[in-house]
């Protein structure tokens, strides 16, 4: 017998925690002479090819004007040894101070974006905006990921997921069902 669940009503505003679609990331961004980090959790893969990410960032977010003004911005997957840098980057502003200092991160020269990839991330893929037609009304930039660097190991790293109310789920056991998919949808 399947398992069943007894359910109570539950705050619409908090059902992130069930639906962040993804580990956490920090999003690089530059601007003439201005660099800056912001942690993000509200992304969402849209297309594969070209392969295109939907994000939403608050237009009071230091990041939202170097990314609408370049064009382009990284995303940086940190893993679990970053955490304390991940939510000290999303507690201040980039307006103030320099977060690559501050947090001790190495900015790196990205090849087809002028924005900064993150040295200590897992992995780093560069975008370029392609869409902002939802930009005005809800924030939501279209990237294409246009070039992607990831290492060989590990090959399912360490990475943090939100839950909300300051809760991060950890990845790590892994379910292996690839005998029972299709190899279109592999």
């Amino acid at each position: 017998m399947k398992r069943t669940y007894s359910k109570k009503d539950f705050p619409v505003d908090q059902i992130r925690r069930f639906l962040e679609p993804g580990p956490i990331v920090l999003v690089s961004s530059a601007w003439k002479d201005e660099q800056n980090i912001m942690t993000m959790g509200w992304y969402t893969v849209m297309e594969f090819t070209p392969s295109l990410i939907g994000c939403m960032i608050t237009a009071s977010n230091h990041s939202f004007e170097l990314i609408k003004k370049s064009k382009a911005c990284v995303i940086n997957i940190p893993t679990v040894d970053l955490a304390k840098e991940v939510v000290g980057i999303g507690n201040c502003s980039g307006e103030t101070i320099n977060k690559f200092e501050q947090f001790q991160l190495t900015a790196q020269s990205a090849g087809k974006v002028k924005a900064p990839m993150i040295k200590e991330c897992y992995a780093n893929f560069e975008c370029k905006v392609v869409d902002t037609r939802m930009l005005h009304a809800y924030n939501f930039f279209i990237l294409e990921v246009v070039k992607a660097h990831v290492p060989s190991t590990p090959k399912y790293p360490k990475t943090m997921h939100y839950r909300g109310n300051g809760i991060f789920m950890v990845s790590g056991h892994q379910l292996n069902l690839r005998k029972h998919f299709k190899p279109q949808n592999l």
